[in-house]
């Protein structure tokens, strides 16, 4: 017979809910997860550590390939799943710290007291998730750097016919309105019953409050559920036994009686707070109050721009070179900085589907601003006109968007990262639906211009820069391998894996794990036989020492777990521990892969090369590629664009433009919470927390000579 875990990793509709009353409430409904993500890996291994033993399977492409074998002792328990995604099937293999990190940290805040640690070992990056207020933390970290109304969220819970209902909300004196629903902890970002049902709630409670508290004039006033909303923070959390999803993707929750019992709770536990904590519900409701004011002058300033014309689509902008081609999905507009910049894209444009529209100087910015304040900008109401959209909750329309590209096109320096900010803050704030059907993207201008003689090539990056050099000198060099020698076209892809393999040994640099000791491990060939044996451990340790210098072996111990040695190694400014658990690590054996590839085409050093005539030696695969880079870059112009003004229209439309070999970043919203963190930090009025965050990420940045 087969066991469970094996059972659980290979069927479909195997998982525990099939069988018992142990998921009760979860959000799975299918029993396909970790059977799925085993058939889509390359490998897959599990290790489980359960009744004093270590047991480990190992899985390819879904199939088993090893039975589950007891590998060593243990006092612990748990599982550990370690995959890697088939390259055959994926065409990016790179994970999203972000997205991981904001699933992780929701699950952190749905279930009170749940400690999720997280850590990238690409770079040493870690997080731990515990929050022991569950939902009222996640509010208090959603409000976080904003200026709150009230201290304390207001917290309702309550639990009828089997379904558990948690809310926690606060105001902030921002106007945006940021709701997060979640059901047996899926976020359903479309919202549903339960989203309906706490809308409906709060509006009948505030003004049924409002009135009754003479804040409101009785018959004469009342509060819409888009002013009552303005600035409010909320979590919804529903649990359920048999949640009803909308589509496998679970966006949205449509079990009707959910709204009822949604509602009714909401509404006793607020009229309750309202009750008790009058000052609170009359800042709340004074704030829905203004908020329906500012909506009346923006209504107001929206009928005197319509009767001008200004955001119709009869008066286009006269700043704006409309394209001929009339269906938005075939058409583009490219938002350019400056009329230097704008008169270059104009000649270089393919006027059929492309449009442009020079925006002058720094728009406003719109995290500040109050929206009748926002119609009052020139800049802003010449790009609401050019999209064609419209403006404000009641009235913009993606569908009328005129271009479904709509391309942000700045310079690489501080002015053009500015504008792009503010662009984006604008688009994130005021058309997210724009940026969640996939519209909006930032133009990806080459960084390099290498010239030979009169050819001109571009380079999007240093990656691509180096491959471009290597290409170029290729026919000059030559390299001396075991087999004779190597040079020409043959000679580039080998050339590309010297050069991931130095970028390799950089990354164990940076994480302090002494990259002498590597290239050490890697020329020994030491595998896991070198740590089952102390002797052949001390040996190994003798021979890193006779060859690097201010090192400090400790004292080498035994891992029943792995059932081999260990030992720590002291260097100048940091540790490195040596053992069979470094040697399985993804990184190390990345590199032992990459070196084995290398050295069966160049062997070991010296490596002996001819550039043209000249004969030159190199100590190192390091050494070996300083010296075909230097050689490559002779006779060559290389120069770092900064500016799209550099570029004259022929350029811009070869490098940039041109949808056949242009490059484009699309922008998405993949972590909703970090998001609005992060524009909240850099845009908004508090200054201490974006010196904070200017200090803590300083380091990280790159070509900061912008």
């Amino acid at each position: 017979g087969r066991t469970a875990a094996e059972i659980a990793l290979t069927e479909l509709h195997a998982g525990g809910k099939f069988e018992s009353k142990a998921y009760k409430i979860s959000g799975g409904l299918h029993g396909v997860g970790v059977s799925v993500v085993n058939a889509l890996s390359e490998w897959l291994e599990v290790e489980i550590k359960q009744n004093g033993q270590v047991y480990q399977q190992r899985f390819e492409r879904g199939k088993t390939m090893t039975p589950l074998t007891v590998v060593g002792k243990t006092k612990g328990k748990g599982t550990k799943v370690t995959f890697k995604p088939d390259s055959e099937i994926f065409e990016a293999l790179e994970f999203h710290y972000d997205v991981l990190a904001q699933r992780l940290r929701e699950l952190a805040f749905l279930n009170k007291g749940l400690q999720i640690n997280m850590t990238d070992e690409r770079t040493n990056k870690s997080q731990s998730f515990i929050y022991k207020g569950g939902i009222i933390s996640f509010v208090e970290h959603l409000n976080k750097n904003k200026t709150l109304i009230h201290p304390k969220p207001i917290y309702v819970s309550g639990e009828r016919e089997a379904i558990s209902i948690e809310v926690a909300l606060q105001y902030n004196d921002g106007y945006a309105e940021n709701i997060y629903t979640f059901a047996n902890n899926i976020n359903t970002r479309e919202g549903g019953t339960h989203l309906v049902g706490f809308k409906s709630a709060l509006t009948r409670t505030s003004n049924s409050y409002g009135t009754s508290a003479g804040i409101l004039k009785e018959g004469k006033e009342s509060i819409s559920g888009e002013d009552i909303r303005e600035g409010l923070t909320a979590v919804i959390s529903v649990k359920l036994s048999n949640p009803q999803f909308e589509g496998q993707t679970k966006m949205k929750l449509g079990n009707s009686e959910v709204k009822g019992l949604v509602e009714s709770i909401t509404n006793e536990a607020l009229s309750r707070y309202f009750e008790e904590n009058p000052s609170v519900a009359k800042k709340i409701i004074e704030k829905a109050i203004q908020a329906a004011r500012a909506r009346e002058a923006a209504r107001k300033a929206r009928e005197l721009t319509r009767r001008k014309g200004i955001l119709e689509d009869t008066g286009l902008p006269g700043k704006l070179a409309d394209c001929s081609e009339k269906d938005p999905a075939r058409s583009e507009i490219f938002i350019v900085e400056g009329d230097s910049a704008g008169g270059s894209a104009k000649q270089g444009r393919n006027r059929r589907f492309q449009a442009i529209l020079p925006l002058r100087g720094k728009i406003l910015n719109v995290e500040k601003a109050r929206f009748d304040k926002m119609l009052t900008s020139d800049e802003i109401k010449t790009l609401i006109t050019a999209l064609g959209t419209s403006i404000g909750r009641d009235d913009f329309d993606a569908l009328k968007s005129r271009y479904h590209k709509i391309i942000v096109m700045t310079d690489a320096d501080v002015d053009g990262a500015h504008i792009r900010t503010l662009l984006l803050t604008f688009f994130y704030r005021q058309m997210t639906e724009l940026i969640e059907r996939g519209y909006l993207y930032i133009a990806q201008p080459p960084l390099f211009k290498i010239k030979r003689g009169k050819a001109e090539r571009y380079a999007q990056n240093e990656t691509e820069l180096m491959a471009m050099l290597f290409d170029l000198a290729a026919e000059d060099i030559q390299v001396s391998t075991p087999s004779g020698g190597i040079g020409g076209k043959k000679l580039i892809p080998h050339l590309k894996k010297v050069s991931a393999y130095e970028k390799l040994m950089d990354w164990f640099g940076r994480k302090r794990k002494d990259p002498e000791i590597i290239n050490l491990l890697l020329e020994q060939g030491i595998d896991k036989s070198s740590f089952k044996s102390k002797e052949a451990l001390a040996s190994l340790l003798e021979e890193i020492q006779k060859k690097i210098k201010n090192i400090k072996p400790g004292e080498i111990i035994f891992d029943e777990e792995q059932e081999a040695y260990a030992v720590e190694i002291k260097l100048q400014n940091s540790k490195m521990n040596l053992s069979v658990q470094f040697l399985q690590s993804p990184e190390f054996k990345e590199i032992a892969q990459v070196y084995k590839e290398v050295t069966a085409v160049f062997g070991k050093p010296p490596y002996k090369i001819s550039i043209k005539e000249i004969k030159k030696e190199a100590a190192s695969l390091k050494e070996l590629l300083a010296t075909v880079t230097e050689a490559s870059k002779k006779g060559l112009s290389i120069q770092r664009y900064k500016g799209l003004g550099e570029m004259n229209p022929q350029q811009l439309w070869e490098t940039t433009m041109d949808p056949e070999k242009r490059a484009l970043m699309q922008v998405s919203i993949e972590d909703s919470v970090k998001a609005d963190e992060i524009f909240t930090i850099l845009m908004g009025d508090q200054v201490e927390p974006r010196k904070e965050f200017i200090t803590k990420h300083a380091l990280e940045a790159k070509n900061i000579d912008i």
